[in-house]
């Protein structure tokens, strides 16, 4: 079966691996993310200093939520999903990405010069090495759940997130912290919200058919 393409946009809400049919009947969860502040702004290393007029700044910070414990969709496709991971402005964009289990990801460089991707996260460990604007190195299948830190081996300011998880009910806030997930199935599950490797807020959902519940996590204590 030929491979799928999501779009990946930065500040927008996305509802992924959701049926049409599915979000008319099923149930919603909505609310906020407390997000934490911006990052302060990385130091371009004076090595990098002919490439600073391509450096842009780093992504506004986000969360992704995602309900665990749901059974996903009876009639759920089969197919593979591949989505894409710019190297842009020597960032990673976007640079947190969730994505279901058995997803390929691909790294496109858009610079004008050499990027590399790599990970010893235990997610996931691997190293694409390092390659120009019309090389394509091949893709990468992420097939165990967990959190996959991203590195760019030339330039030591890049950072980039993958979550990666086994359910198909899931999608990343807004830089507002705001989300929607529609079509979920009803019973009560635990709903997650992953704002970084040491905040991951849960809280208990009772979710009903055609109906709405509204959950907002609180950011740090």
């Amino acid at each position: 079966m030929k491979a799928r393409f999501f779009p990946i946009l930065c500040g927008a809400v996305l509802l992924l691996g959701q049926q049409d049919g599915a979000a008319q009947t099923g149930g919603t969860v909505e609310g906020t993310v407390k997000l934490p502040p911006p990052p302060p702004a990385a130091r371009l290393n004076p090595r990098y200093q002919a490439q600073a007029g391509a450096f842009l700044p780093p992504e506004p910070p986000t969360a992704v939520v995602f309900l665990e414990g749901a059974p996903p969709p009876a009639a759920e496709p089969k197919a593979t999903n591949t989505v894409r991971m710019l190297q842009q402005g020597m960032q990673f964009s976007p640079g947190l990405m969730p994505v279901r289990t058995g997803t390929r990801v691909e790294f496109p460089n858009l610079d004008g010069f050499y990027h590399n991707v790599f990970s010893y996260s235990k997610a996931r460990r691997f190293d694409l090495g390092r390659y120009l604007k019309d090389e394509k190195p091949p893709a990468v299948t992420f097939e165990q759940a967990g959190i996959v830190k991203l590195y760019c081996e030339i330039h030591e300011h890049m950072r980039g997130t993958i979550v990666v998880l086994d359910t198909p009910y899931f999608t990343k806030t807004d830089t507002n912290g705001a989300y929607r997930i529609t079509g979920l199935p009803a019973g009560q599950f635990k709903l997650k919200a992953w704002i970084d490797e040491k905040l991951v807020r849960e809280q208990t959902v009772e979710l009903k058919p055609g109906e709405t519940t509204r959950v907002n996590f609180p950011g740090s204590p």
